[in-house]
């Protein structure tokens, strides 16, 4: 998390010992209250969150009990901000296959900013594997908002957009946006839903969501009960049975049906849930298994083609036999990998090479402005090998400052790692690369990989892609790793580097099936399916694509396919209607596959397609924006009324919030590439306003000390009748010091 949010709350938190809520109370809360500051990776949002954001610190008082502080003098900058204490929360999950669909509703109250004062609400959420925004609703004060996308119109251009951005991702996994002019005591009422993806590892589907909420969120009074609920319903999608672990909360079980399960836990709590909410199931199959469910698009589709999903399991059966690989790892050793993100990267590949099973071949190539080989042909993974390899990997894994990807390195490198492979039959070839940065011919790498693809005899090279940062062209890593059956990943953030890179990894070790292919499919009037090519099933990834088509499929399928015994394999697949909202669950991949394929071809109508499927699903792309938009009233209404100076302000916080950070992350940066810019995620914050903010952090800390706190303490603990008895004599000094001033002007007057 941002050092400056977590610093803003540490602020915050400071800062709300000014509000009074009565009698001293004894009880867990009074020891919170009592006890140190929390440590700053407490700070960190584990549940939804809502902070008041505070500019001038006289204004923090509780809007109930006012207790007639000494006035603080000066402001907040950067703001700080106070975590809103939470009246209610609830928690709906539909898990349809490896996609969870999360809503969650909750209420807030400004608990700690005067009756007759206002400030601006931040909204945090945490969201857990890979998981993407769906929409936001929030209700206050009269006031209703919402999240909508809009396409850009002719004056939109990015100047503008980042001028008038007020929110998006501060992390990866953390989604923020601002509710303005939120009067003090009113209550926020919050309806945000998303989507994240379930793990799958050891035949286990696991799904964790950030549901972990920190003490000072909980209310004070015990008057009113605090109620907690959440509704959890899986659908697998497979006629199978479902074997669940024991989740972390006490879920009770509503309903059981052949692949769906329906669970929920209700209850008045004393204070909100400690631990994030996780469950794991597992569909049990001896052997590989899957389906094909279809839909009809409604009548609101752009799209009228039928939709489809086609998944397949690789079931428990721990005895299959895997492929033997060549695997070569094509690594970025450009300036901008230094420190970090390359030591992780290094860490990452010292277990994926010990992790090589007997009869593996591997190899490494490094790249910057030059090319770095371990071996000139591929090595066999003994022990002795993997130890030379680690020994190679410490000292040639090293990033140079001056040092970058240079406009046909990449591709050469490319063309090297499949130069080195054998063409085996036997053998499953498999290239992993990994960059943070971009090029300028990568249409042409993606052509010249077509050709290699469809030109090998055998089995064709699969290429792994992962981007690191920001400034990679991850469309272009995406369809790169499309077209050649390859799996792509992605870690934006540093601090996630290293468990993405294995997430990866995992996902495309231990093959069982490969070369599939659904030849129904070609029979079609028509036919489209994202990603193009259907990749390998492996014991620790289980494979789902979405399409559409036009036509008419049988009641069965034969999905055909190798085994890792060199034995053609053909599945029977049941072709079936659903319920499942497929369009949903799959619009993210959809669009970011379009949006790839727009970009490789340059296609303005591609764009388009793109640009319609984000507004109808509500999900933002590289061609459209996500804002935050007041519903009620709107603008017309509010201008309808007197102009007043109250109403020139709701009037300019009605205008929309662009969401866009983090939403919208480019097709690479070819300067920041060539400038070896450390990775980043979002904007990168300036040396200067480091410099002020520790500046003045430390001058309001010390005047803090000095002027108010320490004030505050001492006279929180004197006596009340010594408090009253030392005003009165104060009085009394007071109307002497008077008699004598008014004696001294009036001496030898009458």
């Amino acid at each position: 998390m941002d050092e400056d949010f977590t610093a803003a709350v540490q602020r915050g938190l400071k800062l709300s010992k000014r509000v009074y809520f009565g009698k001293p109370q004894v009880g867990p809360h009074s020891q919170l209250m009592a006890r140190s500051s929390p440590e700053v990776s407490e700070l960190v949002p584990t549940a939804p969150m809502v902070y008041a954001v505070i500019l001038h610190p006289e204004i923090v008082d509780n809007p109930d009990l006012p207790s007639y502080q000494p006035y603080v003098h000066g402001r907040c900058d950067p703001p700080a901000l106070i975590p809103l204490q939470m009246k209610e929360v609830g928690m709906e999950i539909e898990s349809y296959m490896d996609v969870a669909l999360v809503t969650l509703r909750g209420r807030w109250r400004v608990h700690c900013v005067m009756g007759s004062k206002s400030c601006d609400c931040r909204v945090v959420i945490p969201m857990g594997e890979q998981g993407s925004i769906l929409g936001v609703e929030a209700d206050v004060g009269g006031r209703s908002y919402s999240t909508q996308v809009i396409q850009p119109e002719g004056d939109h251009n990015e100047e503008k957009v980042s001028k008038l951005e007020d929110g998006g991702f501060l992390k990866p996994q953390f989604f923020s946006f601002t509710v303005p002019l939120v009067d003090g005591g009113s209550e926020i009422y919050l309806n945000v839903s998303w989507s994240q993806k379930l793990s799958y590892m050891h035949g286990q589907f696991s799904i964790t969501i950030p549901f972990k909420f920190p003490e000072y969120v909980t209310p004070i009074t015990k008057i009113l009960p605090k109620r907690e609920k959440i509704l959890f319903n899986v659908n697998t999608a497979a006629d199978k049975e479902v074997l669940c672990q024991d989740p972390n909360h006490p879920l009770k079980e509503k309903a059981r049906h052949m692949g769906k399960l329906s669970f929920l836990y209700e209850a008045d709590v004393d204070h909100w849930s400690r631990k994030n909410f996780s469950f794991s199931y597992s569909v049990y199959s001896s052997d590989i298994f899957g389906g094909v469910h279809t839909q009809s698009p409604s009548m609101h589709d752009s799209d009228q083609r039928e939709m489809f999903c086609l998944y397949l399991f690789p079931g428990n059966f721990l005895n299959t036999k895997v492929f033997k690989k060549e695997v070569i790892f094509v690594v970025d050793i450009s300036g901008s990998m230094r420190e970090n993100p390359l030591e992780m990267v290094k860490k990452v590949l010292y277990k994926a090479l010990l992790e090589l099973t007997p009869g593996d071949y591997f190899d490494i190539i490094a790249f910057n402005e030059d090319m770095h080989l371990f071996s000139s042909s591929l090595e066999l993974a003994t022990k002795e090998a993997v130890e030379e390899a680690n020994l190679w990997i410490s000292k040639n894994l090293v990033s140079e400052d001056e040092a970058h990807i240079t406009k046909l390195l990449l591709s050469e490198s490319l063309n090297k790692a499949i130069s080195l492979l054998s063409n085996s039959r036997e053998l499953l070839p498999h290239i992993f690369l990994i960059t943070d940065g971009c090029v300028e011919d990568e249409r042409n790498i993606c052509n010249s990989m077509r050709v290699h693809v469809t030109t090998h005899l055998h089995i064709s090279p699969r290429i792994s892609t992962f981007g690191i940062g920001s400034y990679c062209n991850h469309y272009f890593l995406r369809l790169l790793a499309s077209i050649s059956r390859g799996l792509y990943g992605a870690a934006h953030d540093p601090d996630s580097i290293e468990v993405e890179m294995q997430r990866w990894l995992r996902r495309a070790s231990l093959p069982i099936t490969a070369n599939i292919e659904v030849e129904v499919f070609d029979r079609l009037d028509a036919f489209e399916m994202y990603p193009q090519r259907i990749p390998d099933l492996s014991i620790g990834c289980p494979q789902i694509v979405f399409g559409r088509y036009q036509g008419k499929l049988p009641d069965s399928i034969k999905v055909k396919g190798i085994l890792a015994n060199l034995n053609d394999i053909d599945i029977d697949l049941k072709v079936q209607k659903t319920d499942i909202p497929l369009e949903r669950i799959f619009a993210k991949q959809h669009i970011d596959q379009l949006t790839a394929q727009a970009w490789f071809f340059e296609s303005k109508q591609l764009e388009e397609k793109v640009i319609k499927l984000s507004l109808q699903c509500r999900i933002p792309s590289e061609h459209t924006y996500l804002v935050l938009r007041q519903t009620r009233p709107t603008i017309q209404e509010m201008m309808a009324k007197k102009p007043k100076k109250a109403n020139v302000e709701k009037l300019e916080a009605a205008k929309d919030r662009y969401l866009s950070r983090g939403t919208r992350i480019g097709f690479g940066d070819l300067l920041a590439t060539a400038e070896n810019y450390s990775v980043m995620f979002g904007n990168p914050k300036s040396p200067e306003a480091s410099s002020v903010y520790m500046v003045t952090d430390c001058c309001s800390d010390l005047c803090d000390c000095a002027c108010c706190r320490c004030c505050i303490n001492f006279c929180s603990k004197l006596n009340d009748q010594f408090v009253v008895l030392m005003a009165q004599l104060c009085a009394g000094i007071a109307c002497l010091a008077c008699f004598q001033c008014c004696s001294l002007c009036c001496n030898g007057s009458d």
